[in-house]
């Protein structure tokens, strides 16, 4: 009863994990350049095979943790999953150990963790599956007491039951990579009022404060001191004062956490810098084009999204990407690569906005068919 149970919760976790990744296996493989990135591993020949690792990751979670809910080769399932265990283990440590991935996306973006709570989760998960080993082990090589007959029918079932759910996680990956995600657990959905999210968080902001790292010139001594009191203290800034700040050591802190929302980023500017946001999310009609690889995008595809949202009248239209040259017949706008890719799965991409509500969105392949 007891390693059912477990067995069944672990073989869940691992279904929904690699589930809400295949739904959004464009944004998972985002997750996977920033780990190949130089400030990670510093592989960046890996990052243009990011979207196929990826498939990997995700086939391996879905597959594997079917797999064990069905008990279906059993001694190998549980060896295979305990490695990948063990492999998103060492992600997550690194990550959090060295600070330089916040969100490993271990549930895409349906649900957040930060690195070592992802780190615990992984022990934990490792620890259910040890337990899980040890107690089935006798059970790798028992045969059916119902005999052979009740034990081919319901093996039978099982395949056909994994082809089955295979045939449909195959299809969700599918769509999500070649248009939009079955199911967005973005805050950039359908729906969203980016106006009201900028309302929200103009009235409730994030508080932070500096920490400054101060040395003692004399004595050695080092101290995080926090701005407010460094400016009281008058013998950390006096003249003479034996206390200087070590350049490049300061820290911003988190001292209260405002009202949490990914539209914070997005901030468009023009090519000279002005920001173009509130004209944007006021406007009764706005057409926006991002690309954030603007670079890789074919001149005839460019074309004909230009063409297409040029006919749109009395809409506000601008394109937007990380190079100020992308669009030739409408106006270019700037916006951070990485807040693009948080909008966008497909490069380009069309956003269409009404008085700040995200009324329509999708590839430009399909926007002009």
């Amino acid at each position: 009863m007891i390693k059912g149970l477990l067995r069944f919760i672990i073989a869940v976790i691992f279904i929904l994990s690699g589930f809400v990744k295949a739904v959004d296996l464009v944004g998972f493989s985002f997750k996977m350049e920033e780990y190949f990135s130089p400030a990670v591993f510093n592989m960046p020949f890996f990052e243009k095979f990011a979207l196929l690792f990826s498939i990997i990751v995700v086939v391996l979670e879905l597959f594997l943790g079917f797999m064990l809910l069905l008990k279906m080769k059993l001694k190998f399932t549980l060896s295979a999953l305990i490695a990948l265990c063990v492999f998103f283990g060492f992600l997550t440590f690194y990550s959090a150990y060295f600070n330089v991935v916040t969100d490993c996306g271990c549930f895409g973006d349906a649900i957040k963790f930060t690195p070592w709570q992802s780190f615990f989760k992984d022990v934990a998960l490792l620890a259910g599956l040890i337990l899980l080993f040890v107690l089935y082990r006798k059970d790798f090589r028992k045969t059916d007491e119902y005999g052979s007959s009740r034990k081919e029918s319901t093996g039978k079932f099982k395949y056909i039951l994994f082809a089955v759910f295979s045939l449909g996680m195959i299809y969700i990956m599918a769509q999500g990579i070649m248009h939009e995600p079955i199911i967005d657990f973005r805050d950039y959905k359908i729906g969203t009022d980016i106006k009201g999210e900028k309302d929200k968080i103009n009235k409730n902001p994030s508080e932070y404060k500096t920490f400054y790292s101060l040395k003692n010139q004399k004595t050695g001594e080092v101290l995080k001191v926090n701005q407010d009191d460094y400016i009281k203290e008058t013998k950390y800034w006096a003249e003479g004062s034996p206390w200087k700040i070590e350049e490049g050591k300061n820290e911003s802190v988190l001292v209260k956490e405002g009202y949490k929302s990914e539209i914070v980023k997005f901030k468009i500017e023009d090519p000279t810098g002005m920001e173009l946001t509130e004209e944007i999310i006021k406007a009764p009609k706005a057409i926006l084009v991002f690309s954030y690889h603007p670079k890789e995008v074919s001149a005839d595809l460019l074309q004909k999204v230009e063409a297409k949202v040029n006919a749109q009248k009395g809409a506000l239209i601008y394109g937007v990407s990380t190079d100020q040259n992308t669009f030739k017949t409408i106006k270019n706008a700037m916006m951070d690569g990485t807040a693009i890719k948080t909008i966008a799965r497909s490069n380009p991409f069309v956003l269409i906005l009404q008085n700040g509500k995200i009324v329509d969105k999708q590839p430009a392949k399909d926007y002009i068919n």
